[in-house]
């Protein structure tokens, strides 16, 4: 059995949703080493969350994030938690919606993810800056 874990950094992103797999995937050059596993991804964050969906059409990315600022809006008078920034609060809300950790499986060296699947960085403030994911990978 073989165990890595690594911290990266993520390059900062605007608001919204973005692709990160290849960003991920090139930063773990360890994924060779396993034939059979699973890589456990945690993001670091309260303001940004990671889950999987859609990697072919961008539209899908737009969609998200239009329904998140929908479902979730600014501004709103019962929010207490407002000293860093009319986004503080509602970006702390879509990360808890959308999650924290995700588990892939591993299979020869490579992701195994569906096809038309990829890992989204949820971006919820309007200045992030750069994110930290913690990457677990195990296997043999």
């Amino acid at each position: 059995m073989k165990y890595f874990q690594k911290e990266i950094k993520l390059k900062a992103r605007s608001r919204g949703f973005h692709l990160v797999t290849n960003e991920i995937e090139s930063q773990l050059l360890e994924l060779k080493e396993i034939k059979s596993g699973i890589l456990h991804v945690f993001i670091k964050h309260t303001s940004a969350g990671i889950t999987i969906n859609e990697n072919a059409d961008p539209t899908v990315l737009q969609d998200f994030e239009s329904h998140f600022n929908k479902m979730v809006p600014e501004n709103m008078p019962y929010y207490k938690h407002t000293v860093e920034g009319s986004d503080d609060m509602p970006a702390h809300i879509k990360a808890s919606l959308l999650g924290s950790s995700l588990q892939i499986p591993v299979t020869n060296g490579r992701l195994n993810l569906g096809t038309w699947q990829g890992i989204y960085l949820g971006e919820h403030r309007d200045f992030g800056g750069a994110r930290k994911l913690v990457l677990s990978l195990y296997g043999v």
